[in-house]
């Protein structure tokens, strides 16, 4: 990580003060009151030193092809060639490269915990779209399935409606037709019978006056009596006959009017069904748009959080160089500066005491 990479120069920092500060300013504040020959006397054994520091900046920079490490390789040669103080003019630039690389290691790290932060909303806000989404799916189908079922149901029972009113229509015109044949059936016996108890009691009373005048009265009573029997035995069946056709008329009244008081209750029945489940089907309209209309207004949510998270992976995933990618290299540009502060501080003390013993022989 950047704090890692601070950590590790900021070490090297450390070991260059403490190895170098005291020794430097004596050796080189001395060295710089001596001839120019006795300073590039002493100067010639760190030469190789500075050239190893610099070429190890360089092959870090190459490598991971760090443009700003492969200038601090430069500014360090041209700091060893010309500088009276290398090791200062290293160490500035060394607490230089710090200087960026907490600001680059701050920088990514709020950036990340800011993706970090929005992914994890982002997230949860589609899982939560999401299953809203699926919410209101799920009742939205089952509102569909019931409006859908509950219209079958309507049909048929309009269907059945339709049925017992065409029954009853034709029952009700039956029933018209059996009665007026009754009356007329009715009226043919009764006059019938009226007319055969007319001509009966004429009859009797002819033939009952007759037989007193007449002296063949025996011959006379037995004719009277053969034209009446016909006439009592028709009256008889006419009778039966009109019997027949009242007990049958009040029969299929009683039939007719059992059948339409059931149809009256099933048509009561059914309407009542027809109505209430109309509705039903209003209501479930109702809330099937307002379903819909809170289904449509998550799924543009969603829409809305998957563009969301389509801008953070434009902004957090990097196409070329993932996070954690930069951090390992990161890590491995810092080993090699670590390593170039490592052959500073290697040749740190023996340099200056080849120094402090050069003056020593003056």
């Amino acid at each position: 990580s950047r704090a890692h990479e601070i950590e590790a120069i900021e070490g090297a920092v450390k070991i260059l003060e403490e190895s170098t500060g005291g020794g430097q300013g004596k050796a080189y504040g001395f060295v710089q009151t001596r001839s120019g020959e006795e300073v590039r006397g002493q100067a010639n054994p760190r030469h190789s030193t500075y050239v190893d520091t610099v070429e190890s900046l360089m092959a870090v920079g190459k490598k991971f092809r760090d443009r700003e490490i492969a200038m601090l390789a430069v500014r360090a040669r041209a700091a060893a060639s010309s500088s009276a103080d290398p090791f200062a003019k290293i160490k500035g630039l060394i607490v230089d490269m710090i200087d960026r690389l907490e600001k680059d290691a701050a920088a990514e790290a709020d950036h990340k915990a800011f993706c970090d932060k929005e992914y994890a909303k982002s997230e949860m806000k589609k899982d939560d779209t999401q299953s809203d989404i699926d919410s209101l799916s799920a009742k939205i189908g089952k509102a569909q399935a019931r409006i859908a079922r509950l219209k079958r149901e309507v049909s048929t029972l309009s269907e059945e409606l339709r049925s017992i009113a065409q029954d009853q229509a034709e029952a009700t015109k039956l029933r018209q037709e059996q009665h007026a044949s009754f009356l007329e059936a009715e009226k043919d016996y009764s006059d019938g019978l009226e007319g055969l108890a007319k001509a009966l009691k004429i009859l009797r009373d002819y033939f009952a006056s007759s037989s007193l005048l007449q002296t063949n009265a025996p011959k006379s009573e037995g004719a009277a009596s053969s034209i009446i029997g016909i006439l009592e035995v028709a009256q008889s069946d006419f009778g039966k006959l009109l019997a027949e056709a009242r007990e049958t008329e009040s029969t299929a009244e009683a039939d007719y009017e059992k059948m339409t008081e059931e149809n009256k209750i099933a048509t009561k029945t059914k309407k009542l069904d027809v109505k209430y489940k109309g509705e039903e089907i209003t209501e479930l309209k109702h809330s099937l748009s307002e379903d819909q209309n809170d289904e449509s207004g998550k799924q543009e949510e969603l829409d809305a959080v998957m563009d969301y998270i389509t801008q953070l992976n434009d902004q957090c995933v990097a196409k070329v160089e993932p996070y954690e990618e930069r951090k390992r290299r990161r890590e491995q540009e810092i080993e090699g500066l670590k390593n170039a502060l490592d052959i500073l501080e290697g040749d740190a003390v023996p340099g200056f005491l080849a120094v402090k013993r050069s003056v020593r022989k003056h």
